[in-house]
């Protein structure tokens, strides 16, 4: 498939597009040095720049590699996995195994950095936790999630809320469905609830022992649970 001028709309992420099909198509296999980015620019009708963003993305991909003194090279006919697509296709033990080491020491983190308005957010969460004892499954398990990302909130840490963020979509499906299988909310509406005000409790004194022993055990008898699922 021939190069073309490109129409206006978002610039790179058309150009990474070009460019990503022209290596995975085969036109430039791997070892295949690319053309300049003057040549580029001007067969995609856009700007040098424009071009360079796009080689960057080929290359956070796993596609290409820029060599000192040399050019651009293709490296790969297939993106590398990303990190969600290889979270999908993992394990819920596995993803839930590094929860609890991720989760665990945000605990700790959380009440050592806890601010007011910290506290304020955990026991709001803590509540409406309680207030979806009343509801659906899926709507508890909102909540349960809720809280668990406020305490990573608290520790005030952007690198731990990313890896979360990350987690939370695959363990909230997997959640729900473990509810639901188990039935985990037959003879307890809010299963947990005292383990969860303990923990916030344990953040609101500042005691991180306290708070990562808790939010560990607690999160293990789940992860046991997931195990005999």
């Amino acid at each position: 498939m021939p190069l073309g001028a490109l129409r206006p709309s978002p610039l790179v992420e058309q150009a990474t597009r070009h460019l990503r099909e022209q290596i995975t198509d085969g036109h430039w296999p791997v070892g295949t040095r690319l053309p300049g980015e003057n040549a580029l620019a001007a067969t995609l009708g856009v700007g040098r720049s424009t071009v360079r963003e796009a080689l960057r993305a080929l290359a956070g991909a796993g596609l290409v590699q820029a060599r000192q003194g040399s050019g651009v090279y293709v490296i790969a006919d297939r993106p590398a996995d990303d990190w969600p697509a290889r979270l999908r296709r993992a394990a819920i033990t596995d993803v839930y195994e590094v929860r609890v080491m991720v989760e665990t020491q945000a605990a700790r983190l959380a009440a050592a950095r806890r601010t007011a308005e910290d506290v304020a957010a955990l026991e709001a969460a803590l509540e409406a936790r309680g207030r979806a004892a009343s509801e659906g499954d899926a709507a508890f398990v909102d909540a349960d999630v809720a809280l668990h990302a406020a305490v990573v909130a608290a520790a005030g840490n952007p690198v731990l809320d990313g890896l979360f963020a990350e987690f939370a979509p695959l363990l909230r499906e997997r959640l729900v469905d473990l509810v639901q299988l188990l039935g985990l909310r037959a003879h307890d509406a809010a299963p947990g609830q005292d383990a969860h005000a303990a923990l916030v409790d344990a953040i609101r004194r500042g005691d991180a022992e306290a708070a990562g022993a808790v939010l560990q055990e607690e999160l293990e008898q789940t992860l046991a649970h997931l195990h005999r699922a």
